[in-house]
């Protein structure tokens, strides 16, 4: 047994995190964020809202959530309210069954004919001559899709991603979780935007390096530096 709130407190405090980053990064208001760390669980509007809360806080601080979860259900669910009851089914009537029993034998034979004439189609087909000609290899491959793929290794983190620069078309804002990965195709070059670099893992066409700064620049070479925006 551990001390659910504290621990989420003394994670979040450990990373000089607010109230109102975990918000931006969560999607939870902080007034509900408050009563997770203080165990105030009532305040919540669901237990289904205090298990979803937990999870996502507590994975977005690089805990396991799931213990999270876990904890909450042992201490404060009790059996009933974790296993909904479950009306008795009644046995099914006999002539239903008959029925079940007519549909199944004429799907069988459905299945056998159908079964005869693909059968029959593919030997006729082995009989006919071959008119496509070989299509010669002229020995040119497409290009190897290039891409990115980004993995929380040390914690979570907020990231946005953007085409060619920061101006350009957003292709993610979110949270990349602790355990998780995120793959984009890079195309021509991708901007990034990553809050917490330590907390990631850039693995480029197969070649993996830690984020140096959180403005980047990917393309197929590599990662680099990006400029502040003026």
């Amino acid at each position: 047994m551990f001390e659910i709130g504290n621990s989420l407190r003394e994670a979040r405090l450990r990373q000089s995190l607010e109230l109102s980053d975990v918000e931006r990064a969560t999607k939870i208001r902080p007034k509900y964020l408050r009563a997770l760390e203080d165990e105030q669980f009532e305040l919540l509007p669901a237990q289904t809202y205090v298990k979803g809360f937990l999870n996502t806080y507590a994975e977005f601080l690089g805990l396991d959530g799931q213990l999270y979860v876990d904890e909450y259900n042992s201490r404060y669910v009790t059996r009933e309210e974790e296993e909904p009851f479950r009306p008795r089914r009644s046995a099914p009537h006999p002539r239903n069954r008959r029925l079940e029993s007519s549909v199944v034998l004429v799907t069988l034979v459905g299945i056998a004919v159908v079964f005869g004439l693909v059968i029959a189609a593919w030997k006729s087909g082995d009989d006919s001559p071959n008119t496509n000609a070989p299509i010669a290899d002229t020995g040119l491959r497409a290009p190897a899709e290039r891409v990115l793929v980004v993995r929380g290794t040390r914690g979570a983190t907020r990231m946005e991603v953007r085409r060619n620069s920061q101006e350009g078309e957003l292709v993610f804002s979110g949270t990349i979780p602790n355990g998780r990965e995120q793959s984009f195709k890079i195309g021509r070059k991708l901007w990034l935007y990553v809050q917490r670099p330590a907390a990631v893992d850039l693995v480029v066409n197969g070649r993996a390096t830690r984020a140096p700064a959180r403005l980047l620049f990917v393309d197929a070479s590599g990662v680099e530096r990006a400029p502040a925006a003026n």
